[in-house]
């Protein structure tokens, strides 16, 4: 349920008012709106009401007067490398832990199914355990919400530019063993949050594309490899014999993306009549992929 119209404010810090529903009370406070309400940089424009895990909830879209910010480290340039195992590497040598909430809760999930479905429909014990199952997933939701809003802000906040890749998590939900983790880890997540909280926080969002060799590319010497199988977790470059995690290369591979298309001179045209970098190809000659960037 949606207001766009009518009485929609924040009384106090404690309570807001809605149409048709008045006054409520709210179990975080909205002090923050509230002085930017009374203080003109903030303007509530529409009201949703949702319930999720057998609790409601209200969320206050709003036109806000942000002030320019900048990271702390507006020069430093970090790659971001996603995965299964861990939420993500960075190519700082970083590494953010997965929670697993749906695998953790799995057990306890699979058995308030069964309960559920003993149940007669429509019964008190089956509205009860209805409401438990809700909560269960809603639990899982809020955990994986908050390690991903967790690692974008710190992203956002401290470096200037920030490399991801973008992956294509649909095809990779295909897989019938990569499935239940894939939606488990809720990939894609990165990239929607960073789109936003980069502009916040005046920082560069670079998308690397899903072609990019990041992961069979040596950080070390730029040599590419022929293939490079999932089960092999770590990158051993024949060329120049380095030695690492394959995701920590393919993280410093992203970051040093940034440095190889700002390094490129005046764009020429080839035989075709089209715009080509000499030295961007020089520098990346076995790349499918391009990039793309946004910026504040």
């Amino acid at each position: 349920m949606s207001f766009t119209t009518g009485a929609i404010r924040v009384d106090d810090k404690n309570h807001v008012v809605l149409p048709r529903i008045g006054r409520i009370r709210t179990h975080e406070p909205t002090t923050a709106l509230l002085q930017r309400v009374a203080a003109g940089t903030a303007r509530i424009l529409r009201a949703t009401v949702s319930r999720h895990g057998g609790r409601w909830f209200v969320s206050l879209t709003c036109e806000v007067e942000r002030e320019p910010r900048a990271p702390r480290h507006p020069q430093s340039v970090v790659g971001v490398d996603v995965g299964l195992r861990s939420l993500a590497v960075l190519s700082t040598g970083d590494t953010v832990p997965n929670p697993h909430p749906l695998k953790k809760a799995q057990r306890r999930i699979a058995r308030l199914n069964r309960e559920l479905a003993r149940r007669h429909p429509g019964s008190r014990g089956w509205e009860e355990t209805r409401r438990r199952l809700a909560r269960a997933h809603a639990h899982v939701a809020n955990i994986r919400r908050d390690a991903w809003h967790q690692l974008t802000t710190r992203l956002a906040k401290t470096y200037g530019t920030v490399v991801v890749e973008t992956l294509n998590v649909e095809g990779m939900k295909q897989n019938r063993r990569w499935a239940r983790a894939v939606a488990d880890a809720a990939l894609a997540t990165l990239r929607r949050q960073l789109q936003y909280k980069c502009l916040w926080y005046g920082a560069r969002l670079v998308e690397a594309d899903r072609f990019y060799p990041s992961s069979k590319r040596c950080a070390a010497c730029g040599v590419v490899k022929d293939a490079l199988p999932l089960w092999e977790r770590t990158f051993r470059c024949d060329v120049c014999g380095v030695v690492l995690d394959r995701d920590e290369n393919a993280a410093r591979n992203l970051a040093a993306l940034v440095a190889v298309v700002a390094g490129s001179g005046p764009e020429t045209e080839n035989a075709r009549g089209r715009d080509v970098s000499p030295a961007s190809a020089q520098a990346v000659p076995e790349e499918a992929g391009s990039w793309q960037e946004t910026s504040p």
